[in-house]
């Protein structure tokens, strides 16, 4: 840690033992969100740009048509990437995936096809031929909590996501057969722990201050968990994470389905 980031962690540390945080929002409220559907029209077959505070993320929804797995054989494919560009902070650079895109990736992924958004049976069109399902997360401002904001976006995208028709072995845009078929709606809840205090929504700096994270997302139960950082958490400092995840999740919704 260098010495900028030890002042900002001392400066947070100290606000939090006056129960205060650095933007003045309660330990469990989050940043203003704004959810714009279908941002890119005519490269993608659903989008989504999400503002969380000054996070900015931008989702895009490509479908293909492709092999199955071989053990699902009448399953469509999901394939989730996230690219973490120079722009949105100093710490990005270009070249191959860093570890933090790949856990980003990884978290995004997991939570939606675990709650089974997506009819992955009803994207079968023959045999050897699928729908594949492409989810490119793009972050063009890092100011914490990528977790969320970029869940918010794919799960909006997904849920506008028109299905094209397939003919002649082609696939024909401009020609829908509806929407991409889904289920539920997964969204996710991150938590940062420094010290003894636990935050919703946690700012960048409240980041680089913080000894340990948990990401919970959900829909009517758990669908998957992410810990992060080098700290560790309580039985129960989980399970009142958990319990805040179901309650703001219930808010997040909301705001995804008027979106």
């Amino acid at each position: 840690m260098n010495i900028e980031y030890y002042l900002r962690r001392d400066y947070i540390t100290k606000l939090l033992d006056e129960g205060k945080r650095v933007d003045q929002r309660a330990f469990d409220e989050y940043r203003p969100i704004e959810i714009t559907k279908n941002y890119v029209k005519e490269k993608a077959d659903g989008s989504a740009y999400v503002t969380l505070g000054n996070t900015k993320v931008l989702v895009g929804i490509s479908l293909g048509v492709g092999e199955p797995y071989p053990d699902n054989p009448e399953s469509g494919v999901l394939s989730t990437g996230a690219e973490l560009r120079p722009i949105a902070s100093p710490d990005f650079e270009l070249g191959p995936p860093r570890e933090d895109a790949i856990e980003l990736a990884r978290v995004l992924d997991r939570g939606i096809r675990e709650s089974g958004m997506i009819d992955l049976d009803k994207l079968f069109i023959e045999e050897d031929k699928v729908w594949m399902v492409f989810i490119d997360t793009h972050i063009l401002d890092h100011d914490g909590n990528l977790f969320d904001a970029a869940t918010i976006a794919a799960v909006t995208a997904l849920l506008n996501t028109q299905l094209p028709k397939y003919e002649d072995e082609k696939i024909i845009r401009g020609e829908w057969k509806g929407k991409l078929p889904t289920t539920c709606v997964p969204l996710s809840c991150t938590m940062a722990k420094i010290k003894d205090k636990v935050l919703l929504d946690p700012l960048l700096d409240e980041e680089h201050a913080m000894d340990a994270r948990l990401t919970v997302t959900t829909t009517d139960t758990v669908n998957a968990m992410q810990k992060g950082g080098f700290g560790s958490l309580t039985l129960e400092e989980v399970e009142k994470a958990v319990d805040l995840a179901f309650e703001k999740s219930k808010d997040l919704r909301k705001k995804v389905e008027e979106a």
